[in-house]
């Protein structure tokens, strides 16, 4: 397919992990570079919000043979279980058997440079790449920014080092590339729901949990040791803020007002919510993704989204799908390949960004507004009879592997809709009925 190569992927990380795979199907030689220790070797907590892999991350990984081994350490979860003050509802996803997977970020990690390792990538840890000659893809590694730094040639490099990455920040230097980072005013903090005394889970373990309570959140995904990971998204000033929990009596108080169902299945809410690092949600949108036929950036590093669509990871999965497809496709055309790639990429990486921020609003307030309740039991009686004309946004995004630009242009010409038939007279005793039904098609002509 191409000549081989010798690449270097900065960044040891889900995707750069996957790229190497990737690479090495392709049979090029590839070095992983990472600043910090082997994540096998040390303990990785407090700073996680779980994983939930879906189609496009599994179409990733079966495309190199690895999805089996990975769904071995993935908890399905077919619905949401939305923790009202004082009711419990639940949402299924999709259709029958649809499901997304919680998996801890940690144990994918470690597994996935197992798999790149077995594959022939070799990984050098504790590496700390500070630049990148973008003309001949040559590393600039050493100790410390300013101290003296050692050169590593090679014939091209990917830079999958995160939303705050080295490689793009080079590339920032060169004329006519844009760039922007946006934070939320919104944090967020590991919790940690332990196991019963006989390893099972304390809440329905194949739910994706919500405490929806507008300006904040609480979630809680399922690990395989019968623990949920836990992770509080709130504002870092106001009334109810980061800044208002200062100390114990504070957020004792906190909880058993606001999430009283959490008190007895937290048992060290205040120990960790002092120990775990409050941390920073950030969108970064770049562009060009690449340089020439040597450098390109994938993943976080050229998108970095908020993590409430749940697509991180699967759209860093979906940039080297891609990629891949470019391989195959213009073969030792590099220049071509990253061309076609980022092209292809950058309107879909907007998109999702711009679904993740919304989907922060529906998480929060929409799951607890029985407006909100209707219209998704509307719309899903209607795609049940009628899928082939209405697929909701949801499952264009989590349950399919069109693009997320299409996604986001029909999930509001949906949306449009919807608002009209919820201003039907009567629409909470009719919403099942043929009027409804009919008022859609309708619209939809």
């Amino acid at each position: 397919m191409q000549n081989i190569k010798k690449i270097a992927v900065v960044g040891s990380g889900l995707v750069g992990s996957l790229l190497a795979i990737y690479l090495r199907k392709a049979g090029h030689q590839v070095h992983v570079y990472d600043r910090s220790p082997d994540i096998r070797k040390i303990q990785f907590s407090g700073r996680s919000i779980n994983l939930a892999m879906s189609n496009r991350g599994w179409k990733a990984l079966d495309a190199v043979e690895i999805g089996d081994v990975i769904r071995e350490i993935a908890i399905p979860m077919d619905k949401r279980a939305i923790h009202l003050v004082d009711k419990l509802n639940f949402q299924n996803y999709g259709q029958e058997g649809e499901s997304i997977y919680s998996i801890s970020r940690g144990i994918l990690n470690r597994k996935m440079i197992d798999l790149a390792e077995a594959a022939g990538a070799k990984f050098f840890f504790e590496q700390k790449i500070w630049d990148v000659s973008l003309d001949d893809a040559t590393l600039h590694s050493g100790e410390t920014e300013r101290g003296v730094w050692e050169d590593k040639k090679y014939d091209l490099v990917f830079g999958a080092d995160g939303a705050f990455s080295r490689i793009r920040h080079r590339m920032q230097r060169q004329s006519m590339f844009d760039y922007s980072q946006e934070f939320l005013p919104i944090g967020y903090k590991e919790l940690n729901i332990p196991a019963n005394a006989d390893g099972t889970h304390k809440l329905d373990k194949n739910s994706f949990h919500i405490w929806p309570r507008g300006e904040y959140m609480l979630i809680a995904l399922p690990n395989l040791d019968g623990s949920f990971t836990c992770t509080l998204f709130m504002p870092f000033e106001g009334e109810n803020s980061f800044q208002s929990l200062n100390d114990i009596p504070s957020v004792e108080a906190f909880f058993e007002k606001n999430l009283p169902d959490t008190i007895d299945v937290i048992p060290k809410l205040t120990e960790d919510f002092f120990n775990n690092p409050t941390s920073t949600l950030v969108t970064m949108k770049c562009f060009p993704w690449t340089y020439k036929d040597k450098v390109a950036l994938i993943g976080d590093a050229s998108h970095a989204i908020v993590p409430f669509y749940g697509q991180g990871m699967n759209a860093g999965f979906e940039d080297i799908t891609v990629l891949y497809e470019m391989m195959e496709k213009y073969g030792d055309d590099w220049k071509t390949v990253f061309s076609e790639y980022e092209k292809s990429r950058k309107p879909n990486a907007d998109a999702i960004a711009e679904l993740s921020y919304r989907n922060f609003l529906e998480m929060s307030s929409k799951t607890a507004d029985e407006n909100f309740l209707l219209q998704k039991k509307i719309e899903k009686l209607f795609s049940d009879k009628y899928p082939e004309k209405w697929i909701p946004l949801y499952s264009r995004v989590t349950f399919s592997d069109r693009p997320y630009a299409e996604a986001l242009a029909i999930g509001d010409y949906q949306n449009e809709i919807m608002e009209k038939v919820l201003k039907m007279d009567n629409i909470n005793q009719i919403w099942d009925s043929v009027e409804v039904e009919n008022k859609i098609l309708e619209l939809l002509k």
